[in-house]
């Protein structure tokens, strides 16, 4: 679905989807000067996709933003399939922003609670000339059933569907328009646990089905293991660590990133096993026994049951 308008070079891996070289960017605040990204360079494949990690304030999302155009550098270069993004002119960005497509953490925000979702996603096409208002529509229909929920369902507003569902409405949006490359920036960070693995794995079967290209973007390891076939580590705006996601996992080299994985909670393989019985329940409970059921199992006990005076 993605690849048909991607030449030969991205496609055969000469030339890369996305290829970010030296990006840095700062911000000032009351105390001074903030290094947001220092020297960011990073390759990102046809087909492939690269998550990045690191925890909150290591410039994760601002090298997404930039990545897709909605930020500029101070310095460095972004090519998106060979094309140089800094610096273009603002009719050839607009071209190029159809090729490259975002999804943000948060779909609440993201979508316009006073608007269907159907218009949300035909407003899309609409935004970059494409189709008449029926074809839009029909589009729109065809997006929602992709990602798992009825045409019929564009008739409704934002609120009225579930978290997980108002993310399928963010990634039917932003796949309308047959990106090559899509950037998920914490997609499911705001969900809950079990409604997450359901997102991933509609990402997942999407990049294999439409040929997507993805970068994306968690302070999640155990998300970004689900879904990344490279793995990139931030540290204060610096990229620390690269490489396949099974060496990354297997055999960290970086400092940090070992301190990333020690940091993952982890059950003991005897509490996982659960080999013992849960105190207090373990054993049998003699049928003439008096004062404290269980006590054969307890780990204490009184020898006798409290006495209490009597009210009178």
């Amino acid at each position: 679905m993605a690849l048909h308008r991607i030449d030969a070079a991205v496609r055969s891996g000469e030339t890369p989807m996305l290829a970010v070289d030296g990006v840095s960017k700062h911000y000032r605040n009351g105390r001074g000067i903030v290094a947001a990204l220092s020297g960011v360079g990073f390759r990102l494949p046809a087909g492939s996709t690269l998550g990045i990690v690191g925890e909150s304030g290591s410039g994760k999302s601002t090298m997404a933003r930039i990545a897709c155009g909605l930020l500029a550098p101070d310095a460095g270069s972004v090519r998106l399939a060979g094309t140089e993004l800094v610096g273009l002119a603002v009719r050839d960005m607009r071209r190029l922003r159809r090729r490259v497509q975002m999804i943000f953490q948060d779909p609440l925000s993201s979508l316009d609670p006073r608007q269907r979702v159907s218009a949300a996603i035909e407003e899309v096409l609409a935004v970059h000339g494409l189709g008449d208002r029926r074809s839009r529509r029909a589009s729109a229909g065809q997006m929602l059933e992709l990602v798992g929920l009825p045409a019929a369902a564009g008739e409704r507003y934002p609120h009225q569907f579930s978290g997980g569902q108002r993310q399928r409405v963010a990634i039917a949006r932003a796949l309308v328009l047959k990106p090559d490359l899509l950037i998920c920036d914490e997609p499911v960070s705001a969900l809950d646990v079990s409604i997450q693995a359901q997102v991933l794995n509609l990402l997942v079967r999407l990049k294999r089905e439409l040929n997507l290209t993805m970068l994306f973007i968690s302070h999640d390891l155990s998300v970004v293991a689900h879904v990344a076939d490279h793995i990139g580590v931030m540290q204060r705006g610096r990229m620390v660590e690269m490489g396949a996601a099974e060496d990354v996992f297997r055999r960290p080299q970086h400092e940090y990133t070992q301190t990333l994985l020690a940091s993952v909670p982890r059950l003991p393989r005897e509490a996982a096993r659960a080999q013992h019985a849960a105190p207090g329940v373990a054993g049998k409970a003699d049928d003439h026994c008096h004062g404290l059921l269980y006590a054969s199992s307890a780990a204490e006990c009184m020898p006798r049951p409290l006495r209490f005076p009597s009210s009178s």
